[in-house]
């Protein structure tokens, strides 16, 4: 039996990939034909064999997103919990004290996963590197959403513990961390032997400050034997930054070029916080061109560290320094859309210009940018012989009229509103704003539920045995009744 062929005719727009200039370019008025096996035309008036057509008068047509960071453990139920909080003597990060004590138990681990997933496909992800615990359905329902999915099962030998509201110490158990990482190991073998060809894994020393130095050099030696990517959260917080410079006084980059860690197969977590960041003490600007030199790649999830106030400076600066970067979406909203819109925001706040970046090269980051970052030529663009990872943009929103330039509109107004439709290797998993293959309503009934119940366990676990009311205070007070 013969794959089925689609044919998008006429589309007003398509985002083509030029191989010559090694970009992306538009096309006006072209079609895009493509089938299981990936990419067959893109031009004008397409002439073979055409099973199924779509009308593209009013549509643009786009590679569909590769998101190269985000967590499906437990996001999704730390919405409006802690966005206004933070610990002031940690530059006011929150992640420690207050983010760490919310985790999903076992029966809400599926429901956040489904959400995110089905959160990033709407947002016109087609592509998603996971860091997460595993848990019984992770696989299993990375491969019925229908994504491309890297799996990347996190480990780490160390636990951070939070002295009072003002040190961050660390609990360590190399014994258990060992245990973790042969885990990993094993599951990263598994998710790349599934049949689906969407599935892989990705070795994931969790926090470079929760990891000895023998420990990530074994798994990127690991890792490196198999042939996978590995990821890292490094240079993502000013207690880390901090930390390093008390062991070793060496910042994140210098520490993993040290250790022989630096590559084009890795894939640096967050990377805020380097040795030119105007929050730092170093005051060189030798680490972008660190990690231009070694090809690493970074990972730039801007929504979730500009909510306590911190960012790249600036993503427009590392794309100048040579750094190849993608962007991932780490936390809710998982929308990879107002994750790009953020991006551009701080990216020429911190850069103190409106030239700092445009929108061409943040669509880059978040196609070929993430493609780069995970090895591959085949995603990310849409040019005949790619991967039929594509987006279809409704042009007739009203978020997106009147039209000059679509992805200004998309990106800069109308986000996630008008994906329409969104195809992986040639298959739909997104059908008129629908996630296809999973329950995603279902999953959503789950979270209330969920919450309250990771509620009631973060304020048992809580150091200080604060309430639930002292953790997370409301926006505004309740009205007092009677």
């Amino acid at each position: 039996m013969t794959d089925t062929v689609t044919v998008i005719r006429r589309a007003a727009w398509v985002v083509a990939w030029d191989e010559g200039a090694s970009q992306h370019v538009y096309m006006q008025d072209a079609d895009v034909a493509f089938s299981k096996a990936g990419v067959l035309y893109v031009g004008p008036a397409y002439k073979d064999r055409a099973d199924e057509e779509v009308a593209g008068a009013s549509m643009m047509v786009m590679p569909g997103f590769v998101n190269v960071h985000c967590h499906s453990g437990d996001e999704p139920i730390a919405k409006g919990l802690f966005e206004d909080v933070g610990t002031a003597a940690l530059w006011g990060n929150a992640l420690y004290e207050y983010s760490a004590l919310i985790d999903s138990d076992e029966d809400a681990k599926a429901a956040c996963q489904t959400i995110m997933l089905g959160d990033l496909m709407r947002s016109g992800v087609t592509t998603h590197l996971d860091i997460a615990s595993p848990h019984a359905q992770w696989l299993a329902l990375a491969v019925q959403s229908g994504l491309r999915a890297y799996l990347a099962p996190g480990f780490r030998e160390a636990q951070w513990r939070m002295a009072g509201s003002h040190r961050l110490d660390f609990e360590w158990n190399e014994a258990r961390g060992r245990e973790r990482y042969a885990e990993a190991l094993a599951f990263v073998d598994e998710a790349r032997a599934h049949p689906s060809g969407r599935i892989d894994g990705v070795i994931a020393p969790s926090q470079i400050e929760t990891c000895s130095e023998e420990l990530i050099v074994d798994a990127v030696t690991e890792a490196r034997r198999r042939g996978m990517r590995i990821t890292i959260h490094a240079a993502q917080t000013m207690a880390e930054h901090e930390e390093l410079l008390r062991r070793t006084g060496e910042t994140a980059p210098v520490m993993l070029e040290r250790l022989g860690v630096l590559g084009p197969d890795l894939i640096l977590g967050h990377c805020i916080f380097l040795d030119h960041h105007s929050w730092t003490r170093q005051r060189s600007r030798d680490d972008l061109a660190r990690l231009a030199r070694s090809g690493t790649s970074v990972a730039h999830c801007p929504v979730t560290f500009a909510r306590s106030g911190m960012t790249l400076e600036s993503l427009g600066a590392y794309q100048r320094a040579g750094v190849n970067v993608g962007i991932g979406t780490d936390s809710y909203p998982f929308n990879m859309l107002e994750e790009l819109r953020e991006a551009l925001i701080c990216s020429r706040v911190a850069g103190r210009s409106v030239f700092d970046l445009d929108t061409g090269s943040l669509f880059s980051a978040a196609t070929t940018g993430g493609a780069k970052a995970l090895g591959r030529s085949d995603i990310g663009r849409l040019a005949q012989g790619a991967k039929a990872d594509l987006t279809l943009v409704d042009l007739s929103h009203p978020a997106m009229q009147p039209v000059h330039d679509p992805l200004r509109n998309l990106i800069h107004c109308a986000a996630e509103r008008a994906i329409r439709d969104v195809y992986v290797d040639g298959q739909a998993v997104v059908k008129d704003h629908r996630v296809l293959n999973l329950d995603y309503d279902g999953a959503v009934r789950e979270l209330q539920d969920a919450q309250r119940r990771a509620c009631r366990r973060a304020e048992q676990d809580d150091p200080q045995g604060r309430s639930l009311a002292t953790l997370v205070p409301y926006s505004l007070p309740l009205a007092r009744r009677g």
